[in-house]
């Protein structure tokens, strides 16, 4: 009896002390941090949303079947390159974040923005009205890097990004990623949580010989060469299976020539208005006294160009507010351009093969966007949006603090797999 009551206490007590035992493990279990997880944001500049279906991006066209590809995004206007880039990162329309074109004037110095001369761009105040992504970042703990995107090279707000590099043109597609990827490889601690790429030869190509040309196609190639160069350094990292990847372009592309040319001087005198920017878009300022003069030459109806007294653009393209826009916009229709008699008159002048910075309407300005990683929704097509849409998306998944935007995550929550939303 005393041995068959032993044997029924030690069957009871074993799967308690087994239990106590799990227990203990658990607690003394290591505790393994979370995959690394970075998200990687790429533009392609001129990238035009109808690109990707000449079968000469495979693996963007491979991250759109596994991911989410969206039927085209629509870029804010003036649809050119620096605007809409700081779109992008602010959630801003350039009329909020300040930078309205890719040529502008500080109406209180009369200092001017070139997006191409450092020596203006370099300049903080130009940057101040939004506050881009990787600041958000740096701010709020986490680390971010940029291999050139417009304004990352500068100290905005007092802050830059943990990593990044002043832009050179010079430097191939392949070294920007090798840059990328060394970055991702750095410590816990320092390797960036939010990262940018960005690449222009789509665009360059675009302009120099037109959207339709086997250059633009020898571009498209070559840069989606370096993104298959990006995927397969991740996956060799181990990094692939876990990041987000977002690719998207600041517009599309239309092609121009030197046969349709609407030139100001036959419409107004040119001694009674200062030009600001010509091309696409057109921003002109009457001089004093002129004023009634110019309003009634500008503002009537032209052929192959529109112009509005800024007070009076249409409300979709959220632009006009802004001290820093000059009193006349004119955008001229698709494929035409808007020049003055003095520039054509040059032995040098260039007329570009391709141009962008139309009505954000035209379908030829559509941009690009396509998604894939642990935080999208897997073989969608998800339909147009607008491309400050894609700042509280990318807050979103960094899970990081808003700052103040004209963004609607509503507008591109369903991208987001459930876990993410």
């Amino acid at each position: 009896m005393i041995f068959a009551k032993e044997l029924r206490r030690r069957l009871v007590a074993a799967p308690l002390l087994a239990l106590l035992f799990a227990l203990g493990g658990c607690v003394n279990a290591p505790v393994h941090p979370p995959a690394y997880s970075p998200l990687i944001l790429i533009s392609i500049d001129g990238y035009r949303a109808d690109y990707i279906t000449r079968g000469l991006s495979p693996n963007l066209a491979a991250l759109a079947s596994e991911g989410v590809r969206a039927t085209a995004m629509k870029p804010s206007f003036p649809t050119l390159t620096f605007p809409n880039h700081y779109s992008i990162v602010t959630g801003l329309y350039p009329d909020h974040h300040g930078i309205v074109n890719n040529r502008f004037l500080d109406p209180v110095t009369g200092a001017k923005f070139v997006y191409n001369d450092r020596s203006t761009t370099n300049d903080p105040h130009w940057w101040a009205g939004g506050v881009p992504l990787w600041v958000s970042v740096e701010r709020q703990g986490k680390h971010a890097a940029t291999m050139f995107w417009p304004g990352s090279d500068v100290d905005i707000h007092g802050v830059r990004p943990e990593h990044w590099l002043p832009f050179d043109g010079r430097m191939s597609p392949d070294a920007r990623v090798d840059q990328a990827l060394q970055w991702l490889e750095l410590p816990a601690g320092q390797r960036p949580d939010f990262l940018t790429l960005y690449f222009e030869q789509v665009d360059h190509a675009g302009h120099s010989y037109g959207p339709d040309s086997p250059q633009v196609d020898a571009a498209l190639r070559e840069i989606d060469a370096a993104l298959g160069r990006l995927i397969d350094g991740l996956k060799q990292r181990g990094i692939f299976g876990n990041a987000n990847i977002v690719v998207v372009s600041d517009h599309g592309m239309t092609a121009t020539s030197e046969n349709r040319l609407v030139v100001l001087d036959k419409l107004v005198d040119m001694h009674s208005v200062n030009v600001v920017t010509a091309g696409v878009v057109a921003d002109l300022a009457p001089k004093a006294g002129h004023e009634t003069e110019v309003d009634r030459a500008l503002l009537a109806p032209h052929e192959h160009m529109r112009c509005w007294d800024k007070s009076r653009i249409p409300a979709r393209l959220h632009y006009g507010s802004n001290p820093r826009i000059p009193p006349i916009v004119c955008v001229a229709d698709d494929g035409w351009l808007i020049e003055t008699q003095s520039y054509l008159d040059r032995p040098n002048h260039h007329i570009s093969s391709g141009e962008h910075g139309y009505d954000n309407d035209d379908p030829k300005m559509r941009a690009l966007f396509v998604a894939e990683g642990p935080a999208f929704q897997r073989g969608m097509v998800a339909p147009e949006f607008d491309n400050v849409d894609v700042y509280p998306l990318l807050v979103k998944i960094l899970g990081i603090r808003p700052a103040a935007n004209d963004g609607d995550l509503n507008a591109v929550r369903a991208m987001l797999a459930p876990k993410s939303e």
